[in-house]
């Protein structure tokens, strides 16, 4: 017999992709609470199983880069630096091509989900002053942040996840030295795929680029020292690990560090932290909380075992984390694959397997990754534009195909 729990995980994910009920439009968000809400009213996990089902640290990260995100945005820097990029854009092929790369780069280190904040604003602004469709703009950065993530511990929230867990001795050397190449080549496969699909919107017309001035210039040096010790931090913790010393630096610590000029010096303090994207903070609690009922169920160590399946291979922990991450997201999909992991001994190419699997998932639907989704629910909100389920997978699973054969080669080398 099929669990509540698990009964309660499918139906959200049915209800997510679906979307609305009569009049009634929930947001993602709201969905993922209401099943959290649904299995703790009905006993099928403690309050205080829940409670400690949700990574605090994972919470904090995300708290912490979302407000160096905010202030990126508020400042007005982050569009500053836009402008400078993409000003030599003299076409949508260019400036899709620019796009891509610039945000896939940028989210290997700042989260995949605050450049998925930080960059929609900025696509859409592409989309209405250009007349580019919008559908091309918002798949080419949700492809982008998500492609780039790949090949950092810090990239995205599973990979923080697995980075995190112990498995991997030295997270940033390693992602690197297994990722970086493979992701680099994913990153221009995803401008030639929608250089495919979207053809017809490749136009030779000239872009016109209005200059950007910055904002808040006090709040923008702010972010410049955020950002310099954001890269301090990360180099802090190579050399802490590369030369054996015996200090515990956790990966949070790197956004909490980045976070701090903006917290203790900007006036602007308590207006950033409200504007942080709270609904992903719930969405991502509620998330764990949801999942956490659904390990306590033995239903997902039940499959596996009837399987009989070599979690520990790496051909193995990429279908599986592809598939799973399709049903019950990537965040989650890693918790539980941690799970089963743990107390076994695991390579370190199948623990990138697993961030490139379950990140790369995200490419196929919109579920597979939750920058997914803070894209199409920032676009909705502020944009009133938006990525339907077909429009998605139309050009992911073709996209999706291409990108785990690619990491499965190099993985295998």
């Amino acid at each position: 017999m099929v669990p509540f729990s698990v009964i309660v995980l499918a139906a959200s994910f049915i209800l997510i992709a679906v979307r609305q009920i009569g009049g009634l439009r929930l947001k993602i968000w709201q969905v993922i609470l209401i099943g959290a809400l649904a299995v703790l009213l009905t006993g099928q996990i403690s309050m205080q199983s829940a409670i400690s089902s949700v990574d605090w640290t994972v919470i904090a990260f995300l708290i912490c880069i979302f407000i160096v995100g905010e202030a990126f945005t508020e400042s007005g820097y982050v569009q500053y630096i836009s402008y400078r990029i993409f000003r030599s854009a003299k076409s949508v092929d260019s400036l899709v091509l620019l796009v891509i790369l610039s945000m896939g780069l940028a989210s290997m280190l700042l989260l995949n989900d605050t450049l998925a904040v930080i960059g929609t604003p900025i696509v859409m602004l592409f989309a209405t002053r250009e007349k580019i469709n919008p559908k091309l703009m918002l798949l080419s950065l949700a492809f982008a942040v998500t492609i780039g993530s790949v090949a950092s511990p810090i990239g995205n929230p599973q990979n923080f996840l697995i980075a995190s867990s112990g498995i991997v001795k030295n997270p940033f050397p390693t992602f690197f030295s297994y990722l970086i190449i493979p992701t680099i080549i994913n990153l221009f496969a995803a401008y030639l795929i929608l250089r495919v699909f979207y053809r017809k919107e490749f136009h030779n017309e000239p872009l016109i680029h209005a200059k950007v001035e910055i904002k808040d210039k006090r709040l923008a040096w702010l972010c410049k020292i955020s950002f310099l010790l954001l890269v301090l931090s990360i180099m802090l913790d190579i050399a802490l690990i590369s030369f054996n010393v015996p200090l515990q630096f956790n990966l949070s610590y790197v956004a909490v560090i980045a976070s701090l000029p903006i917290i203790i010096f900007s006036e602007k303090r308590y207006e950033l932290i409200r504007k942080i994207d709270w609904h992903t903070i719930i969405f991502f609690m509620a998330l764990f909380v949801l999942v956490g009922s659904v390990w306590d169920s033995g239903f997902i160590q039940g499959i596996v075992s009837s399987m009989n399946l070599q979690i520990g291979s790496v051909p193995t922990i990429l279908v599986v984390s592809i598939v799973g991450s399709q049903f019950i997201s990537n965040v989650p999909m890693v918790l539980l694959y941690l799970k089963l992991l743990a107390g076994s001994s695991v390579s370190a190419a199948a623990a990138v397997a697993l961030a490139a699997g379950s990140t790369i998932a995200g490419n196929l639907f919109i579920l597979g990754a939750a920058s997914n989704v803070i894209i199409v629910q920032k676009a909705e909100k502020s944009h009133g534009q938006t990525l339907s389920f077909m429009d998605f997978v139309s050009v992911g699973v073709v996209l999706t195909l291409l990108n785990i054969f690619i990491y499965w080669v190099f993985l295998s080398l």
